[in-house]
């Protein structure tokens, strides 16, 4: 059953009791690093009035280049503690979704050190769950819809 989940005071609904009716494709390492590693802000260069429970969609594409540039830049701007072993490109799920997460707020600034703009989605839980494969699309889309479209 699909749930929608409205922002309603005191509402506590856990992610274990809804199921989320939109899902966003976000590209590895970084969908991995959410379900996994903290990262609390999902960087987009578009603002969005979207709040509530989505499903995270792990996109197909990534290449060995793109892996590395974002691992590097982890390091680089200190985003882990020292004893943070990243997974291997060939152990990251691809193409379908790998969890869900809360979506609180859409700031253009934060504190927190993920934040790079120029819009962040606070993402305020996370909630991985087995692989699902299915296609992507741009935007917040309807993973249930055989044609990816909003």
């Amino acid at each position: 059953m699909n749930t929608t989940i409205e922002r309603t005071a005191g509402a506590g609904l856990a992610a274990a009791n809804c199921s989320p009716v939109m899902a966003l494709s976000i590209r590895q390492p970084w969908a991995w690093l959410i379900m996994n590693a903290g990262k609390n802000i999902e960087n987009r260069t578009w603002p969005t009035r979207f709040r509530g429970w989505f499903f995270v969609h792990a996109s197909k594409g990534m290449t060995r280049q793109e892996y590395e540039d974002a691992m590097n830049w982890i390091v680089l701007n200190s985003r882990l503690p020292l004893d943070f072993h990243e997974p291997k490109i060939e152990e990251l799920q691809r193409g379908g979704i790998i969890g869900m997460a809360k979506l609180g707020n859409c700031v253009t600034g934060s504190d927190s050190p993920w934040f790079c703009g120029p819009f962040g989605f606070v993402l305020d839980e996370v909630k991985p769950l087995p692989f699902r494969a299915c296609k992507g699309a741009l935007g917040f889309f309807n993973p249930g819809n055989e044609k990816g479209q909003r």
